[in-house]
C-alpha cells in the first residue's frame, strides 16, 4: 500500500505526486469538549481517519495526498464547558491560505479541505470561496459527515444524524480509537437533540452557548453507541470522500 500521509512522505517523493497532478485532502477538526465520555480531540481525530482512509480508496486511481490535519476551529459556542481551543474566523482564514499557498507552492493545484466539526461548516463555505479567489486556485470543501450523509442516516438507531458526542462520533470512535472512550461515564453520554446550524431550516441565527442546549456537553444518545457502527460509517464516509475525488470536481 502507498504512503498517502504528507508527514510520512520526503519532499521529493511530495514533488513526484505534484507532478502528477495528485489531490491534496486537507482535514480540519476541532478541539473541544466532547462530554463527559469522549476526549477534546474527536474532530479532529475522525476527520483525519476518514480523509486517511478516503486517500488509501482513491490512490487505486489516483494520486492522493493527505496533509497533517488542522487541530482547531471555530468552537467558541463550547467554551463555557472549559477544555476548549478556539480560532477567530480571521485566523482560521489566514491559517487555512497559508496552508493552501503552502500546498500551491509544491506543485500541487487540487485541494479539497475536509471538515469533521459543525460549528465550522458556514465559515468553511464562505472561506472556500475566498481562498478560490485570492490563491487564483479551485479550492473544494465537503465536510466528511455530508459525504457519507446515507451510511450515517441508515446506520445510527437514535438520530438521522451526526449531533455532538452522540450516537454516531461515539461508534466512530470505538471503531478507531477504543482506548480513549471513559467507558464509564457512557451512562450519562445524552442530551436533546439538536440540527447542525447550517442544515437549519429556522429563520433567524443567533448564536447560542452549548451549555444552554445541554448540561451534559452531549447532543443525541451515545449510549446506543457501538464500535460495528462505528466501522461502518467511518468506511461508508471514506468510500463516498474517495468517489468525490476520483470523480474530479476541480474539472468542472
Amino acid at each position: 500500500m502507498s504512503e498517502v500521509q504528507w508527514n510520512r512522505l520526503t519532499a521529493a517523493e511530495l514533488r513526484a505526486l505534484a507532478a502528477r497532478d495528485a489531490v491534496v485532502l486537507l482535514p480540519i477538526g476541532a478541539t473541544e469538549q466532547h462530554g463527559p465520555h469522549l476526549p477534546t480531540g474527536v474532530d479532529d481525530f475522525l476527520a483525519a481517519e476518514v480523509c486517511r482512509r478516503a486517500a488509501v480508496l482513491a490512490a487505486e486511481h489516483i494520486g492522493v495526498v493527505v496533509t497533517p490535519s488542522v487541530p482547531t476551529g471555530l468552537s467558541e459556542h463550547h467554551m463555557a464547558f472549559g477544555g476548549t481551543l478556539t480560532l477567530s474566523l480571521p485566523t482560521l482564514h489566514a491559517l487555512l491560505r497559508d496552508i493552501c499557498r503552502s500546498v500551491i507552492r509544491v506543485g500541487f493545484s487540487r485541494i479539497l479541505i475536509v471538515n469533521g466539526h459543525g460549528g465550522n461548516m458556514t465559515a468553511l463555505n464562505a472561506l472556500t470561496t475566498e481562498l478560490t479567489a485570492e490563491l487564483s486556485t479551485p479550492i473544494a470543501f465537503a465536510s466528511y459527515f455530508g459525504a457519507g450523509r446515507e451510511v450515517v442516516r441508515d446506520t445510527l438507531e437514535t438520530q438521522d444524524g451526526l449531533m455532538h458526542a452522540c450516537e454516531g462520533e461515539t461508534s466512530m470512535m470505538m471503531a478507531a480509537y477504543p482506548e480513549l472512550i471513559r467507558t464509564e461515564h457512557l451512562d450519562e453520554a445524552h442530551g436533546p437533540r439538536i440540527t447542525l446550524p447550517a442544515e437549519s431550516t429556522e429563520p433567524v441565527y443567533m448564536a447560542v452557548s452549548f451549555d444552554r442546549i445541554t448540561e451534559s456537553g452531549v447532543a443525541g444518545d451515545a449510549r446506543a453507541a457501538s464500535p460495528e457502527k462505528g466501522e461502518r460509517m467511518l468506511s461508508g464516509c471514506a468510500s463516498a470522500l474517495a468517489d468525490i475525488i476520483v470523480r474530479d470536481p476541480w474539472a468542472k
